[in-house]
């Protein structure tokens, strides 16, 4: 969603900001929680920020905020002027969170590998929820996108291993034990999982190929046994010289049990290959964002 002065959207706003309410909400409830007397960096700027307060005790979102700033001010000619805008509102919110909402409850002072998980955990479905409205919490982000923009050829996991690798090593030097390593890599894998699975979970599926002698028969085995539609592509073998048909059929990981049998059974020699899609979009999938078709 594009902001202006002149024509705003307040309904979108609105579902906006509820987003970044509840996504850093369980941000906070995963750093202030459960990470902060868990003896270790779980990455990122708010990572740093956990270090720092270690040693000070100064106020978490404060110090995220004040960390923010001059990398703010380093990569913002590198973002959009509606990321921009979007993530400052982001980065107000989950400071608010950290240090006003949150502090009102008790810090987690159990075991350090459940407290680990269960950063990674909260953190992940927080920012999960933040980045599916075009939004961020800052920091790393905001590098990424920078360096993105100097550096194409280094990919999004490469950026942030770097960065989040520094700061787990540093957090095991500022708690003074090599187990910080390993429960901020705990932290940061169960984070990844849970945001992919926020993320794109509700629209992933399986994209089913297959090369066969009856393609139309096993699209209708198909349609017969999910109700799905198939598209046929002639095809021929590199090998034999054959032509073939190649069937493609997106379906839920519910049906793709079915769908391999029906066309095992509609050609009992076709070679089917089975991929994951992390999203599908389309008639009878997930309905496409109106703002990915602007």
């Amino acid at each position: 969603m594009k902001y202006s002065l002149s024509k705003l959207n307040w309904k979108e706003l609105a579902l906006d900001t509820l987003y970044d309410l509840v996504g850093c909400l369980l941000f906070a409830l995963g750093f202030y929680t459960f990470a902060e007397k868990g003896g270790f960096a779980p990455g990122g700027v708010s990572g740093i920020a956990l270090i720092i307060r270690h040693f000070t005790g100064a106020p978490l979102g404060l110090l995220s905020v004040a960390l923010n700033v001059p990398i703010l001010l380093f990569t913002v000619r590198y973002l959009s002027r509606d990321f921009f805008i979007k993530s400052v509102r982001t980065i107000i919110i989950s400071t608010i969170c950290f240090d006003l909402i949150m502090v009102q409850f008790p810090v987690y002072e159990g075991s350090q590998l459940l407290a680990a998980l269960f950063t990674g955990v909260c953190s992940g479905a927080g920012l999960g929820i933040i980045y599916m409205r075009g939004t961020s919490t800052g920091g790393t982000d905001f590098v990424i996108a920078a360096v993105k923009k100097t550096n194409p050829h280094l990919s999004f996991g490469q950026i942030t291993l770097v960065i989040d690798g520094m700061v787990i090593l540093a957090g095991a030097v500022a708690y003074g034990s090599i187990d910080a390593v390993l429960y901020g890599l705990v932290c940061v894998f169960a984070a990844t999982i849970v945001m992919d699975k926020i993320i794109y979970g509700a629209g992933s599926g399986k994209l089913v190929i297959a090369v066969t002698n009856h393609g139309q028969a096993a699209a209708d085995a198909i349609s017969d046994a999910v109700e799905r539609g198939s598209t046929l592509v002639p095809a021929t073998g590199s090998y034999t010289g054959i032509a073939r048909e190649m069937i493609y059929c997106a379906c839920s990981n519910s049906e793709v049990f079915r769908v391999r049998k029906a066309i095992s059974t509609a050609d009992p020699g076709a070679v089917i290959m089975i991929c994951e899609a992390a999203e599908v979009f389309g008639e009878g999938f997930k309905e496409p964002d109106a703002d990915s078709a602007q």
